[in-house]
């Protein structure tokens, strides 16, 4: 997979900002990659943490063992179904699973990263991540698997809090302002996006810690603001605004530029993103006079990067992007437009299975359906409305196997065989894998 080129609408250049504002010497981008990749050993705060709880295992071994739980996961569906199928290995970072010799320990490959803030006793902020099971705070001065400077810009954040004087919250007691803050930093660009998370609407000093963050770092292309008053452990609530900045960053993946809005949907391992969509794209093989349907579509990056690698091979094809949220449909409809689409791609703002009953009660056709669902899964009602269409193909990407066992039987059953399951490590350290099926009409 070559490197994608410039973005085909280079971002304008945006207002200089204030001689009189204090900008802190920052490291720069190449010298923060280098301490990233000499950091070594397992995590000092790994037990606290817990957020990688395989780091001390060597990389190859996190590999097999992912294997090995795809293997027997998956192995008494295809019993089952009858489907004669071999599991592919896990497609690792620079390696893959089974495969001979040493693999280096993946490193700076979290292109998001958060923080929780919590009062100190003498009133200070503090940051890093939650311990196991409580509201305390392990400090967390750097952190080997995020991409690189990305930690700094979040203690930043804590200590220009602190200085302006806004308190954090306190989950316990529910007092305080600042209760979270979640970064996105750009693989292909130099972009960067903070959302600042608040317990109330009002944000003591706003224009001026904005500022002083932008000034930081200036990677930092966009500050919004975020409204969470409810209890639980969610990070975000449902209001945001931009109150500095561009309305959202960029980034790009497989040829293609994204605009990432503040609680837009994007991969946090972009790399391996890439794989993982790479090998949709080829399970998809789409043909001239194509149609293509994205279900849960989100801010389209599935759809147009697939819709990219045909039109650029020659392929006529078109793109329908179904998704419930309006505001991830005009993200969507923004990005084709971006990248030279918008002729070939629609997005709907529906319910993926009430528009897709409709459109096959209306005689509407697709040849290939994808659909990359929530850990929840599909559902019966929208795997039978995608059967019902008839596509030639249908592509599942999974990031829990466990659902999706249950949603390929359903396939399965409605006359659709499976023909490649490629497990692919997004989150090395971890348990988790993502999964990509090609099922294929009998």
């Amino acid at each position: 997979m070559s490197s994608a080129p410039r973005s085909r609408n280079p971002r304008p250049n945006r207002k200089a900002r204030s001689s009189n504002t204090p900008r802190p010497a920052v490291p720069s981008h190449s010298a923060q990659r280098r301490e990233a990749k000499s950091a070594a050993g397992p995590c000092p705060i790994m037990r606290a943490c817990g957020g990688c709880a395989w780091i001390g295992m060597p990389y190859r071994k996190q590999l097999a063992r992912k294997q090995q739980a795809m293997e027997e996961l998956f192995s008494p569906l295809l019993d089952r179904m009858g489907w004669h199928l071999k599991l592919d290995p896990v497609w690792g970072m620079g390696a893959h699973a089974g495969e001979p010799g040493k693999a280096s320990a993946p490193r700076g490959f979290r292109h998001k990263a958060q923080t929780p803030f919590a009062p100190g006793q003498h009133g200070e902020v503090l940051s890093g991540l939650y311990a196991q099971g409580t509201h305390d705070i392990v400090a967390v001065p750097d952190c080997s698997v995020e991409a690189p400077g990305a930690r700094a810009i979040l203690n930043e954040v804590a200590r220009t809090a602190e200085h302006l004087g806004i308190p954090a919250f306190d989950e316990d007691t529910r007092r305080g302002i600042l209760r979270y803050t979640v970064l996105r930093m750009g693989w292909r660009t130099e972009e960067a996006m903070l959302t600042l998370v608040t317990a109330k609407r009002d944000l003591p000093r706003v224009d001026e810690f904005a500022a002083a963050l932008m000034a930081y770092d200036p990677r930092i292309v966009c500050v919004a603001h975020n409204i969470n008053t409810l209890p639980g452990n969610a990070v975000l609530g449902p209001v945001t605004k931009i109150i500095a900045g561009e309305p959202c960053m960029r980034d790009q993946l497989l040829n293609c530029t994204f605009e990432i809005s503040p609680t837009a949907f994007y991969q946090t391992n972009p790399r391996q993103t890439e794989v993982l969509y790479q090998l949709a794209i080829d399970g998809m093989g789409l043909q001239a006079g194509d149609t293509l349907i994205d279900a849960y579509c989100g801010s389209g990056t599935i759809g147009i990067t697939a819709l990219r690698a045909a039109v650029d091979t020659g392929v006529e094809a078109t793109l329908i992007g179904v998704e419930r949220n309006a505001a991830g449909i005009a993200d969507a409809q923004r990005n084709a437009e971006l990248n030279g689409l918008g002729d070939r791609a629609r997005f709907i703002a529906e319910d993926a299975t009430a528009y897709l009953e409709r459109a096959t009660g209306a005689g509407e056709h697709a040849d290939v359906v994808v659909l990359d669902p929530p850990r929840a899964g599909s559902t019966p009602e929208f795997l039978e409305a995608a059967a019902a269409m008839a596509p030639r193909t249908v592509v599942y990407i999974s990031c829990n196997p466990a659902t999706q066992v249950r949603d390929l039987e359903v396939l399965g059953k409605a006359g659709y065989a499976l023909t490649r399951l490629t497990p692919v490590d997004l989150f090395p350290h971890t348990p988790h894998v993502e999964t990509i099926a090609v099922l294929n009409r009998r």
